[in-house]
């Protein structure tokens, strides 16, 4: 049976049988489709067939095949019915777009809260459980800078780093994702229930993790492709040599995002990762408008919650009249008369912006009088 034969509720329990086996992760399950097209080829392929696919044995094998019969996806559908969880396949219009152009996208997240368009824009905080005073506060005001700018600040949920910028999204007001290496049922650690309520309420706490796993050690640096596979670059605060935040990095520079990190003192063993990431190459970040400034044209155009919509990172920033100029060129190109009019602002407020624009490379001249969005 093809997959394009089946309905949405066989899709999603094909899907979710499939990702409920265990020790079938990304890459394997990347594999088998590419092996068997569709989750429901996989299931039904035999165990000598599924023993062709390389880092297939016996023993994971028999599970696949034995995964009809012994794994309840109804009670698991009943579940997230229950506890409002929802269930977004890689066809699901909330599913992050960005996170479809990685090599290997988990094929089913669970959610708590609701992923936005708006949440296209977005940069991921991430750094040491065991933070400095110095690498809270930093921590906080970029989240908060972020918040303010209309930015989606996404992160771990762990101690230290994350849950500072989870926070400091929170109290700016803005939205914030959390991406857990636990179900979303089984927040960790434990101290940060209150705050996995908070960001579902306010934002998003997914995993890929069936809903009431608890937190395995190797889901921890799984979890980090889906942290920067969905931002459009990572900024790293206080990191040892060995954090977990630098799989992160790593991961981002291998799904060609940005990688920024935040000086520390040199004396401090905190400081050695965001230190080794800026002699690889990574961004210095001393302001959001590091970041901003780094960020080139977005793949997917974003709508933000007031209606406006952003291409480049950069246009969060611009004032009142310089957002009113740049909502009125579109991509196509349009006459300065017409942005004037659309505008509704003096013609020479128009020009003066629009140099303004060009110069910060968000639009450009497609004519003597005729500009178009970047």
């Amino acid at each position: 049976m093809s997959d394009a034969s089946l309905n949405s509720d066989e899709r999603i329990r094909h899907q979710l049988r499939l990702a409920l086996v265990s020790g079938i992760g990304p890459l394997m399950r990347q594999r088998l489709l590419a092996r068997f097209g569709s989750p429901e080829c996989v299931l039904a392929a035999s165990s000598a067939d599924l023993q062709a696919v390389s880092g297939i044995g016996p023993k994971l094998a028999k599970q696949i095949s034995q995964a009809e019969r012994e794994i309840d996806v109804d009670a698991q559908l009943q579940l997230c019915s229950d506890n409002n969880v929802g269930i977004l396949l890689e066809s699901h219009p909330q599913y992050p777009p960005l996170l479809n152009e990685i090599d290997d996208p988990p094929g089913v997240l669970f959610t708590r809260g609701d992923l936005l368009p708006a949440d296209r824009l977005a940069v991921a905080i991430v750094g040491t459980r065991h933070a400095t005073r110095y690498g809270i506060k930093i921590a906080a005001q970029l989240a908060t800078s972020l918040a303010n700018a209309g930015i989606t600040v996404v992160s771990g949920m762990a101690r230290g780093i994350d849950s500072a910028a989870h926070r400091a999204a929170l109290e700016a007001g803005g939205r914030t994702v959390a991406v857990l290496a636990s179900g979303v049922l089984k927040p960790y650690p434990p101290e940060n229930v209150n705050l996995a309520e908070r960001i579902a309420q306010q934002g998003c706490v997914l995993s890929e993790a069936a809903p009431t796993m608890p937190p395995i050690s190797g889901m921890f640096p799984q979890r980090n492709r889906i942290i920067s596979g969905m931002t459009l670059g990572t900024i790293v605060v206080e990191a040892a040599a060995r954090s977990g935040a630098l799989i992160t990095a790593r991961h981002a520079w291998e799904q060609n995002r940005e990688v920024f990190a935040v000086p520390g003192p040199v004396d401090s063993r905190l400081s050695h990762g965001p230190h080794q990431l800026l002699r690889d190459g990574a961004k210095l970040v001393a302001s959001i408008d590091d970041v901003l400034e780094e960020l080139g044209p977005m793949a997917h155009e974003t709508q933000r919650e007031d209606g406006t919509t952003v291409r480049v990172p950069a246009e969060v920033s611009l004032n009142d009249v310089e957002q009113k100029v740049l909502q009125a060129i579109n991509v196509q190109g349009s006459l300065i008369d017409e942005v004037t009019t659309t505008s509704g602002l003096p013609v020479h407020r128009v020009l003066s912006t629009i140099h303004v624009l060009e110069m910060r490379s968000l639009i450009r001249r497609v004519g003597g009088n005729r500009v178009a969005r970047i």
